[in-house]
C-alpha cells in the first residue's frame, strides 16, 4: 500500500535544512559528494554546451548581472565571469558550496562571484535584479529530481521584467520511442518469474512500475522518434509540468516492442548560433543516458504500423521531486489478431 502519510519537516535549529522533508534533505545532500560533481563535470557533452553557449555570446554576458541557479561546483559561474559578466551570484543548497568558493578564489574571481549557501527562495540577494538567468536544472527524464520549479521561481523573482532577460537554456523537449529489448527484460523483469525454483512474481510487478534510467544502443530502435513535450522556460509554470499529452510512434522494421524509451533535447536559442545537445540513443552519451519504460506487453509491429498512446506525468503528492508517470499504448494494424493495447503505470522515485 502506497505510503499516504504527508511527510514532517526536519527540525534542527541552526541547520540551513531545517523545516525541508526527509526527502529534500537527502536530495540536497546527495549533491554534497564530489563524485556526482566528477559525473556531472566529465560529461563533455553537458560542459562544453554550458561552455560553448556562453563563451560564443559574450556581447549577452558582457558587464551583466547573472544569477547561477543550484550552482554545485561554480563552473557555469565561471563560464560567464569569463565572458564578461560584472557579477554573479551562486545559489546551492548542498555543501559543495564550500568547496566552489575555494574554487572560485583558487581561480582569482571572488570579486566577481558571490555564493550564497540555501535555499533560492529563503536566500537574500545583493541585486534587486539580474539579467541573465544560468541553470543546469535538468534530471533524468527531464523532469525527475529536476530544480525546474526553482529556476522559474527565480525567472518570475529576479529575472529583469523589461523583456530583455535571458535564461540559459531556454528550451527543452521530451521525445520518445519503441525498443526492441527482449533479452534484457527477460533478465531485468522475467527474472522474478522464477527464482531458485520460487515464484517472485508480486516482485515482478514491481520491476514494472521502476523505470530504468540506462544506456539504449541505436540499433534496438524500432521506431522514429515523437516530440511529446517541449517546454518554453520563458513561459512555462509549474502547473504546465503536470500533462497529459498524445505521442505517435511510426515503425521502421518488422519486430518487437518490449518498451518505450524517453530522452530530452536541450536548446539555448538566445545565442547568435544556437547550441543544442541531445540526451537520445543516437547521440553521445551522457550521464542522463535514457530512461526506459518496460510495457506488460510484447507488441508484434511491421513496418508501416504505429504504435500511438497517450503519456501522462505529474509530480508525486508526497515529494514533487518524484514522478507519477502512466502510459496508453495501441498498436495501429489493419490485422485485427495483432492490435494490442495497454495501460503501464509508473513511479520514478
Amino acid at each position: 500500500m502506497a505510503n499516504t502519510t504527508a511527510e514532517q519537516p526536519v527540525a534542527n535549529a541552526g541547520d540551513p535544512m531545517e523545516g525541508m522533508t526527509h526527502s529534500e534533505v537527502h536530495y540536497f545532500n546527495s549533491y554534497n559528494h564530489h563524485g556526482i560533481h566528477e559525473e556531472m563535470l566529465k560529461d563533455e557533452v553537458r560542459t562544453k554546451s554550458y561552455r560553448d553557449s556562453i563563451y560564443n555570446n559574450r556581447h549577452l554576458f558582457k558587464d551583466k548581472v547573472v544569477l547561477d541557479v543550484g550552482c554545485g561546483t561554480s563552473i557555469l559561474s565561471m563560464f560567464a565571469v569569463k565572458a564578461g559578466a560584472k557579477h554573479v551570484i551562486g545559489v546551492d543548497m548542498s555543501t559543495i558550496i564550500i568547496k566552489a568558493r575555494e574554487i572560485v578564489a583558487a581561480n582569482g574571481m571572488s570579486d566577481k562571484i558571490t555564493l550564497l549557501q540555501g535555499k533560492m527562495e529563503e536566500v537574500e540577494l545583493p541585486f534587486p535584479e539580474v539579467d541573465i538567468i544560468i541553470s543546469e536544472w535538468m534530471g533524468y527524464f527531464l523532469l525527475y529530481e529536476s530544480m525546474l520549479d526553482t529556476v522559474l521561481w527565480a525567472r518570475d523573482r529576479y529575472l529583469r521584467k523589461d523583456g530583455q532577460g535571458l535564461i540559459f537554456p531556454d528550451k527543452a523537449t521530451i521525445f520518445m520511442a519503441g525498443i526492441e529489448d527482449g533479452d534484457y527484460k527477460d533478465e531485468k523483469i522475467g527474472f522474478w518469474d522464477n527464482v531458485y525454483g520460487f515464484d517472485y512474481t508480486p516482485l515482478k510487478r514491481t520491476a514494472l512500475t521502476e523505470p530504468l534510467v540506462d544506456t539504449v544502443e541505436l540499433k534496438a530502435v524500432v521506431t522514429d522518434p515523437c516530440a511529446v513535450l517541449t517546454l518554453d522556460l520563458y513561459t512555462v509554470t509549474p502547473a504546465d509540468l503536470a500533462f497529459s499529452l498524445p505521442f505517435n510512434l511510426p515503425i521502421r522494421r518488422t519486430d518487437y516492442v518490449h518498451a518505450l524509451i524517453a530522452w530530452f533535447d536541450i536548446e539555448f536559442s538566445a545565442c547568435h548560433k544556437p547550441v543544442r545537445f541531445s540526451t537520445g540513443p543516437h547521440t553521445k552519451y551522457t550521464h542522463w543516458k535514457q530512461t526506459v519504460f518496460y510495457l506488460a506487453d510484447v507488441l508484434t509491429v511491421e513496418a508501416g504500423e504505429s504504435v500511438s498512446g497517450k503519456l501522462t506525468v505529474s509530480p508525486n503528492a508526497n515529494n514533487r521531486r518524484d514522478l507519477d508517470i502512466s502510459l496508453d499504448y495501441k498498436t495501429e494494424t489493419e490485422d485485427q489478431g495483432r492490435i494490442a493495447q495497454g495501460h503501464c503505470e509508473y513511479k520514478m522515485c
